[in-house]
């Protein structure tokens, strides 16, 4: 595991770049420097995959460790620097305290059946798999890892995770966090999916988890969790809609059906940007966190409608991304819905699918059904597979270079006039 160091610490706490391989070799390596790091030991580190491709890069310079850049110093409570998750193109850098960690970490533990034995199959330079490790630290366990983590091993393998199971602690719970991608290939082989039943908890995240596979957990009696945090957040808040003990939520710009804007707050939040005030003073207010996401409370739980710019006019009709790609995951093994602008109706929305059971005219005409016709998709694109970044969130900015062929019809101009 290379790393680069910055010496000038006069002014704080100087960072270290640590540059982490794939697999178990990488996680093993990081433990003792995160345990350091948490103590307020050393050097606050900042995360990044090895390797000299784009997303690599693109990490290395959100956590400030770009080819020309000056020397880091943070707080001196600062602890880690890690990348926002960069689907969208423009990772940040977010600067974690050490009590925001352990925070997050107690508190899953408190909302779980207390500390346990984790398997890792997420990348530990993603607030996911770091919380993986910060838990296993708490609990004094070491984690058993896949060899996947961090795209090695020629990706994430149900058989190898069926076997690693039983290395686990017999003697504790047993944990694990996935991304939806990994649950469906689990859920497509019978020993993996016996394998998931004998967690304690599932804890499941990165994106949205499509209603068919919520079903076939269930279905199955898997104990799992959906999920609700983000780096700015040192993981997880939410579990189910639940607040884990000491998390807050509260909505603003609150629409007549009860949805608006997400603010977060509690001992998990982070505490800004790194070298970005401009973007930390718009996100960060007295230590809440004023996210990008719309949505609403019922009967005392949070419900995450979705990302407040993947809600596009079209047409002057407000439509949500996230309730067409739920409709069109029915009928396809994998969706994503992206918009661009459109200089006559505000949006153009394409639809990426994989594995359509039907024509698209079906189930395009069922999104109008049920949405109306502005949801309609302009265009599909069939791919072999959605692109995804390291830790497992679709990769938008992949998926915008795919070419096009326009296989659906345009929307008919003249229905949304009326």
């Amino acid at each position: 595991m290379e790393h680069r160091e910055d010496q000038s610490n006069h002014l704080g706490r100087a960072v270290r770049l640590l540059e982490i391989p794939a697999g178990p070799a990488g996680a093993a390596a990081l433990l003792p420097p995160l345990a350091d790091a948490l103590a307020g030991v050393g050097a606050a580190l900042a995360l990044a995959p090895a390797g000299t491709d784009d997303y690599a890069e693109r990490i290395r310079r959100a956590v400030g460790f770009a080819n020309d850049s000056t020397p880091t110093v943070v707080d001196p409570d600062i602890a880690l620097v890690l990348s926002t998750s960069g689907s969208l193109g423009h990772p940040k850098g977010v600067l974690l305290p050490a009590a925001a960690l352990l925070a997050s970490a107690h508190a899953t533990h408190e909302f779980l059946d207390g500390p346990g034995s984790w398997l890792l199959a997420v990348p530990v330079t993603s607030v996911a798999g770091v919380q993986v490790l910060v838990r296993s630290l708490v609990a004094q366990t070491e984690p058993v890892t896949l060899s996947s983590i961090g795209g090695g091993g020629g990706g994430f393998d149900p058989a190898e995770f069926a076997d690693k199971v039983w290395a686990l602690d017999p003697s504790l719970p047993a944990y694990c966090s996935l991304v939806p991608t990994q649950i469906a290939r689990i859920l497509e082989h019978p020993a993996a999916t016996s394998a998931l039943q004998g967690f304690d908890a599932v804890l499941i995240g990165g994106a949205r988890l499509p209603e068919t596979i919520a079903v076939k957990l269930d279905d199955a009696y898997v104990q799992w969790y959906s999920t609700y945090g983000m780096t700015e957040t040192s993981g997880g808040m939410f579990y189910n809609g639940t607040a884990l003990d000491g998390a807050h939520v509260r909505l603003i710009d609150v629409d007549e059906s009860g949805a608006g804007r997400i603010v977060l707050d509690g001992p998990m939040i982070a505490r800004g940007y790194l070298n970005d005030h401009q973007a930390s003073a718009l996100a960060f207010s007295e230590g809440a966190h004023l996210t990008s996401d719309l949505g609403r409370i019922v009967e005392g739980r949070l419900e995450v409608i979705g990302r407040l710019d993947d809600v596009v006019q079209v047409g002057g009709i407000n439509v949500a991304l996230a309730a067409i790609e739920e409709i069109l995951q029915r009928h396809c093994k994998e969706v994503a819905v992206l918009a661009e602008p459109d200089d006559t109706w505000g949006s153009a929305i394409t639809a990426y699918v994989c594995e359509p059971q039907m024509p698209a005219d079906e189930y395009l005409a069922e999104v109008e059904a049920i949405l109306g016709r502005a949801a309609r998709p302009r265009s599909v694109v069939v791919v072999p597979s959605i692109p995804h970044s390291p830790n497992g969130k679709p990769d938008r900015d992949a998926l915008r270079r795919t070419p096009n062929p326009n296989l659906a019809p345009a929307s008919d101009d003249a229905a949304l006039r009326q």
